[in-house]
């Protein structure tokens, strides 16, 4: 397995935790970037359970929760051009995972909807990270667990009023 390429040096101190909060929000979003990505990257981890690679899950994470859905609307979602995404789409379809199904008023359309096997392998694979990240958090005091809650709203309300106008999410 290759290593992730590392990510260039911070312009920005790092801060130990209880370190004072800043107020500027270009800080507050570097600070956030970082530590998502952090959380990801660890959260990923019990993903190699599923057999998948990162591309098919995503992929099979967008039929699930977001489809069904056509071809060309998942490689839009996932950045990607069609033939690259078909060549996904394939991979999941013979591991039983997604269903494949031609528009009946116009063949070039393909329909992309999750099997019963797609949906418990996301919907396992979420109970996986949750439980991980719910373990992270359980060390945590009653009041500290309740200010990630508060900061957990304000970021889901900022991503839902604020990020709006960059588009959809997967």
């Amino acid at each position: 397995m290759t290593r992730p390429a590392r990510t260039p040096a911070r312009k920005t101190p790092r801060r130990r935790a209880g370190a004072t909060t800043p107020a500027n929000a270009a800080e507050i979003a570097d600070r956030l970037h970082s530590a998502a990505i952090h959380l990801l990257r660890r959260l990923r981890r019990v993903d190699e359970a599923a057999g998948l690679s990162a591309p098919q899950l995503s992929a099979l994470s967008v039929i699930v929760f977001g489809g069904p859905l056509r071809l060309g609307d998942l490689a839009r979602a996932e950045q990607v051009r069609p033939p690259s995404m078909t060549r996904i789409v394939d991979e999941l379809v013979a591991k039983g995972l997604v269903r494949r199904e031609t528009d009946k008023s116009d063949r070039r359309v393909i329909h992309l909807s999750a099997t019963a096997k797609g949906g418990r392998i996301m919907t396992e694979g979420r109970s996986r990270r949750v439980q991980m990240l719910a373990d992270a958090l359980k060390p945590l005091s009653v009041a500290e667990r309740r200010t990630l809650a508060e900061a957990v709203a304000l970021l889901e309300r900022t991503i839902h009023e604020n990020l709006a106008a960059l588009g959809p999410s997967r």
